[in-house]
This record gives C-alpha cells, structure tokens and sequence, in this order.
C-alpha cells in the first residue's frame, strides 16, 4: 500500500512540475513577461544573454537629436537570427522609460511596462534578424534618450 503511495504522489508531483514547465515557457514564446519591465532581464528557464562582448545586436537610428512629439525611426540590426527581444528608450539622466512606440513590425507587440505602448518585445518565436520600429518622443523635453 505504502509503495502505491508512493508511486502515485511521484506521478502527482511529475505532472505538476511538468504543467507548470510548459506553462512558464510557452508564456515567453509570445513575449516578455512584465516582471522584465525594470531590468529587461528575461526570466527564462534556458535563456542565453547577449554579452556586451559579442556586437551581432546594434540599434541604429537616423536622427542625432530630437524634439518633442518627434517620430524617430529605430532599426535592430543583428548579424545573427534571434527570436526574442525587448526593446525601450531610457532616459540617460535617470534610466528611466520615455516615449511610445507607433509602428511596430510583424512577429512584435506592445508592452506596458509604466504607460501604454512604452516597451515592444516579440509576439512569436520566429527567427527575426532586421527590425524597424517607430518611437514617438514624449510632448515635454526629457534630455537625452538611449534605446535598449
């Protein structure tokens, strides 16, 4: 009897463990969690960071400079496939979000990490390599803005 047990309470834990596996990643498949909002550290089981190291990822964006409401293009290049991203503009004074995203392309959604549309991450796992969005600045003056 004691043996049925058991057997039954590894089996009982086994499909627990294995449901909550298969949820945890599939939620990832279609694109960062909110808890990533802060950091933009990705809360994968098997997830392998980009290394500040290896430059196969680079933003690029045409304008040097900016004015409120501004649309500024953004482009991701990568000399790599990838299937997962996140993609913000900081503030350089204060690190924190600024602006919205306008135009987003296909395999991408928006995000709401502090206010509609402020972050963008993949809405599927296809592999992507060149990608082009449009931020909008915010309507006040921010200062100088990085995109990660």
């Amino acid at each position: 009897m004691e043996d049925g047990r058991r057997a039954h309470t590894a089996i009982v834990g086994w499909a627990c463990t294995t449901l909550c596996l298969v949820s945890y990643t599939a939620a990832f498949s279609q694109g960062a969690s909110l808890s990533a909002c802060t950091d933009m550290m990705p809360r994968h089981l098997r997830v392998q960071l980009h290394s500040s190291n290896s430059n196969y990822i680079t933003v690029h964006t045409n304008m040097s400079f900016y004015f409120p409401g501004d649309k500024v293009p953004v482009t991701v290049r990568s000399t790599r496939d990838y299937m997962g991203f996140m993609l913000q503009a900081r503030k350089v004074s204060n690190n924190e979000i600024a602006g919205t995203f306008i135009f987003l392309p296909p395999g991408s959604k928006l995000l709401t990490c502090f206010e509609d549309g402020d972050t963008v991450t993949h809405s599927d796992k296809s592999l992507k390599r060149n990608l082009s969005f449009v931020w909008k600045a915010p309507d006040q003056p921010i200062g100088d803005i990085k995109f990660l």
